[in-house]
């Protein structure tokens, strides 16, 4: 592509990409100089350039140059990366049907059932937290939302394979950092609003405005905006979204309203009102807020033009999200269920999921919680598992350079009466509520969900997997 492709009245040079890592810069890359928190990319100006780099991008003044070399100065170089990235990977998202999800909890649950769904009549891609999923290809994650020029090359070759749709998680963190600034979306989703993230925003307020970027900035004109009608946030977020609303729920009357819910631990069954007309829904997911779940998909579909007969059709045999609600089933007389829950929240609700389905049986819980992120929530998990569990095993998750045992220390600062113990091993903590569990009891893996990888103090290694620790743990028993 031609630089003056990007930029008016640049010179008509070939370049090659766009780079914002002077580590990776290659021979005829475009350089952009990006502020960050701890380093600034116009601090690596040379090392670009003896990469390759033939063009700089940049804010500031500098002192010297290249003749070699071509400047352009920006007020703002984010801006300026999220502008040529849509233009030097072809406007992928204008080909695309966009649907964004955003919210504390269920990101990734909205965004798998968009695309299990809408894949069999359009080609849907997915970019999120599990995985990057589109036609034959699925790759190991990045971040929830990745970089602006990684988020674009996928994007282009989802529209190379055919794609036809794109169901994408978009975090807080990738609203605040304006990775999606050069996306329109054509459905903005709204899941709920809870603790977390306190680490990044510092604030509540800085949270939910980072959120509400996506109903008031990146949402079409002409696009729409589905909101969780029970969430305390839906008025704030309905006055600022630029495009219309439409509201789901089930404690207040909604667009999309679910009413006579019946929850098993094997399906789901409610029935839908839409338009004052009512389809009975049965779905094999599980758990009150896989309803909420499954409403926001169905709301986005049938409002993008697929017939709610169609939707309705395929929810009860949606595939198994990985990681998320998990059931481990080897045959055991016990439930084993693996979820990723790590908020306050989530922790909550999955909880009080397995308090129901325990009854009178034992409720155990494996976990743990993240060093260097959110401190002030481990006690509230300890408040949590003491409400509604009788075993807590407390062990490692991504502790980082913290200590295990000192973040478990926290979290007993919640735990006033319930058995509870520190194995500092996960596998062995798995391998621990396996053995002890009694038939009908209830054990609940919570906050790694499907990742196969720890954060210890020199990085990331690899991890089993709860899921696959968990089953060789009760294979093991059975033998």
């Amino acid at each position: 592509m031609r630089l003056s492709k990007l930029f008016k009245n640049a010179p008509t040079v070939n370049i090659t990409g766009l780079c914002f890592d002077s580590r990776k810069v290659k021979k005829g890359n475009v350089y952009f100089c990006l502020p960050g928190l701890t380093f600034d990319g116009h601090d690596f100006i040379d090392q670009a350039i003896d990469k390759g780099a033939i063009c700089i991008v940049h804010s500031k003044i500098l002192e010297r140059t290249d003749a070699n070399v071509i400047y352009i100065q920006v007020e703002n170089v984010v801006e300026a990366l999220n502008v040529c990235a849509r233009i030097f990977y072809g406007r992928p998202t204008d080909k695309m049907v966009m649907y964004g999800v955003t919210g504390t909890n269920g990101k990734s649950t909205i965004t798998n059932i968009i695309q299990a769904i809408l894949n069999p009549v359009r080609p849907c891609g997915y970019i999120g937290t599990i995985a990057i999923r589109y036609g034959n290809v699925n790759l190991a994650p990045d971040l929830t939302t990745p970089d602006v020029l990684f988020l674009h090359s996928k994007l282009a070759d989802m529209v190379r394979c055919g794609m036809k749709a794109c169901a994408l998680e978009v975090s807080s963190h990738g609203l605040a950092q304006h990775r999606v600034d050069a996306i329109s979306f054509d459905v903005a989703i709204f899941t709920n609003f809870t603790y977390d993230h306190l680490d990044f925003h510092g604030t509540f307020e800085n949270y939910f405005e980072a959120k509400s970027l996506l109903f008031k900035e990146r949402v079409k004109e002409d696009g729409v905006s589905i909101l969780n009608i029970d969430d305390e946030k839906y008025e704030d977020l309905k006055s600022v979204s630029k495009a219309r609303t439409v509201s789901y729920g089930i404690k207040n009357k909604a667009d999309y309203f679910a009413k006579d819910l019946k929850l098993t631990s094997h399906e789901s069954r409610f029935t839908l009102v839409y338009n004052q007309n009512e389809y009975k829904v049965v779905t094999n997911l599980v758990a009150l807020y896989n309803v909420y779940n499954l409403l926001a998909a169905i709301a986005a579909l049938h409002e993008t033009g697929m017939p709610l007969d169609q939707i309705i059709a395929a929810c009860d045999s949606i595939p198994q999200i990985e990681g998320r609600m998990e059931q481990i089933d080897c045959g055991q007389d016990f439930h084993v269920i693996v979820d990723f829950a790590h908020t306050p929240d989530g922790m909550e609700k999955m909880m009080k999921f397995g308090r129901d389905i325990a009854k009178e049986n034992n409720l155990i819980s494996v976990f743990g919680s993240a060093g260097k992120r959110d401190v002030a929530k481990r006690k509230v998990f300890g408040e949590i598992a003491e409400k509604y569990c009788d075993y807590i095993i407390l062990t490692e998750d991504d502790p980082r350079d913290e200590s295990s045992e000192d973040i478990a220390r926290q979290i007993k600062e919640g735990i006033q009466t319930k058995t509870n113990i520190f194995i500092p091993d996960r596998y062995e903590a798995i391998r621990q509520a396996v053995q002890y569990a009694k038939s009908g009891d209830v054990i609940l893996l919570l906050g790694k969900g499907d990742e196969v990888f720890m954060y210890h103090e020199n990085g990331r290694v690899p991890w089993i997997g709860d899921n696959k620790a968990a089953k060789e743990c009760i294979e093991e028993r059975m033998l």
